[in-house]
């Protein structure tokens, strides 16, 4: 079962967790002084514990461009087991990164250092245990505030039924045509090609949704799928998104020019 994980994309926001999770690491180590940081004197600890600190900002940054292109790669559908495999690599590479500090700048040649299994049970796991729902509550409310913002940036064509209506992102409808009593929406959901027919009518599209163009009495474009034109026995066709063909008429070819022609400059 492929369960949807919200996930918000914007860099800046990683940032700021990644960082905010630094900073919780300073602290936790700081004032729980596990293992043997209760020996260090205040210049020690301000001197050592920084960099776990870092590590932990370095461990989460360093997987943000790896989560950019694993999203795109899968349509942009983030899902719980994706989630689940970045919190589990980040683990995996912080607790190897801390080991390494701890053997080579915090022990570096002194006797007996803190056997690796000793370091999971005292140190990891319980820091994992208090950390991680720091991480997870973070990515999810961001996750949440992005997905909010992009339902709030929909368009909602209605019917003209109790239950009729279709909300999308107004870059994704391509063109609307006219059918008897309905209207066919033709737009892309996850590169899709999809249609969806509403009981409505032409102009209640035109007069509700103006970045859209009129190009024929039966047809409405979106003018960002704009491809190319053609010209068959004197008629004006444009070529959309997906290969769609929609006709212009001389209503409306100066007109659909225009707009074009301001589009794409």
């Amino acid at each position: 079962m492929q369960i949807k994980y919200p996930l918000d994309p914007l860099i800046k926001h990683h940032f700021i967790i990644g960082i905010s999770l630094g900073l919780w690491v300073f602290l936790f180590l700081y004032f729980t002084e596990p293992l043997d940081i209760n020996e260090f004197n205040n210049n020690e600890k301000l001197k050592f514990l920084p960099i776990y600190s870092l590590i932990a900002t370095i461990s989460y940054i360093i997987f943000i461009p790896l989560q950019y292109l694993f999203n795109t790669k899968y349509s942009k559908r983030w899902l719980l087991q994706h989630e689940i495999l970045f919190l589990f690599s980040l683990s995996l590479i912080a607790i190897l990164l801390a080991r390494f500090v701890y053997l080579y700048i915090v022990v570096k040649n002194q006797p007996n250092p803190h056997s690796f299994g000793y370091m999971l049970k005292a140190l990891f796991l319980p820091a994992l245990a208090i950390i991680l729902p720091i991480i997870i509550i973070g990515r999810y409310a961001f996750g949440k505030y992005y997905e909010k913002q992009i339902e709030d940036r929909k368009i909602e064509i209605q019917g003209e039924g109790n239950y009729e209506s279709l909300k999308l992102h107004l870059n994704d409808l391509i063109a609307v045509n006219s059918s008897d009593n309905y209207i066919v929406v033709l737009y892309i959901s996850g590169n899709v090609l999809k249609k969806s027919i509403i009981r409505n009518t032409l102009s209640y599209i035109e007069t509700n949704f103006t970045k859209l163009q009129r190009t024929h009495r039966s047809y409405i474009i979106n003018p960002y799928h704009f491809q190319s034109w053609e010209i068959s026995k004197g008629k004006h066709f444009l070529i959309l998104s997906h290969g769609i063909k929609v006709p212009v008429s001389k209503t409306y070819l100066q007109t659909v020019k225009n707009t074009l022609n301001f589009t794409t400059a």
